[in-house]
């Protein structure tokens, strides 16, 4: 799959599955706009691509806050004057905290990052999108979203809801020229932070998550977005695909 020339936002770059995709899109020719809360993972990011003359520009900022969001988008619009391609990698966990443990706190980061952040980034690339007829966005949800054991509350309310902000957008821009679709990983290897903090919650999660084959690595989401960020997935729209080795399909 080529993107050569093409323009793509990344949020949640620094590492794992974001840095995995920015990495396969620069060396298909994009020019990658990467975000992440952590700059001294992007700076990381940035000296491994331009070691090997790839394209990329980086943007510290917490997509939770909807200035953070915006400026990542514009960014990538003041540099290259549009976004083909928008992913939305950004997430944090919640310790499997079950409701009778949450907290406020925890509530509004995790949503914050999970949810609130997907739909402040989508709000400033459409726009641009809409004007140029064309544009995908790839949102990175997750098997938590599909199911209600797998994780905490607050996550698995921001997966479901951000599945449902993918299907919306799918359907409300579809005769523009977006495409919208989710990625649904399972267990993947990477930074995020799986401590627990609740037993109930966490003791819940092993059941649910006993029929899991592997963890995948983090390259093996990336191919998978590229794909539907890529041309051969022109008529995928709306869609939330599992990417788990086969997890759910036990039922």
């Amino acid at each position: 799959m080529q993107f050569k020339d093409q323009v793509i936002v990344i949020t949640g770059a620094g590492a794992g599955i974001g840095r995995a995709t920015a990495i396969h899109f620069a060396e298909a020719g994009a020019r990658v706009i990467a975000g992440d809360i952590d700059a001294d993972r992007l700076e990381s990011l940035r000296v491994a691509l331009r070691e090997h003359k790839l394209e990329i520009i980086c943007v510290p900022g917490d997509v939770a806050r909807a200035g953070d969001a915006a400026r990542l988008v514009e960014t990538a619009i003041q540099a290259y004057g549009r976004v083909d391609v928008l992913c939305n990698n950004a997430g944090v966990m919640d310790g499997f905290t079950s409701v009778g443990s949450l907290t406020d706190a925890l509530w509004r980061r995790v949503l914050g990052v999970n949810l609130d952040g997907p739909m402040f980034t989508c709000r400033a690339a459409l726009p641009r999108m809409i004007s140029a007829g064309r544009g995908v966005i790839v949102n990175v949800a997750s098997v938590a979203g599909l199911v209600g054991g797998v994780a905490g509350a607050a996550y698995t309310t921001s997966k479901h809801g951000l599945i449902g902000l993918t299907r919306n957008i799918a359907w409300q821009y579809a005769t523009r020229g977006i495409r919208c679709v989710a990625v649904c990983p399972g267990g993947v290897t990477t930074s995020i932070d799986v401590s627990h903090s609740d037993d109930v919650g966490w003791e819940r999660a092993q059941v649910a998550s006993g029929s899991s084959v592997r963890v995948a690595a983090p390259e093996e989401i990336a191919r998978v977005i590229l794909f539907l960020a890529s041309s051969e997935a022109s008529f995928v729209n709306g869609a939330a695909i599992p990417v788990d080795g086969g997890w759910l399909a036990g039922g």
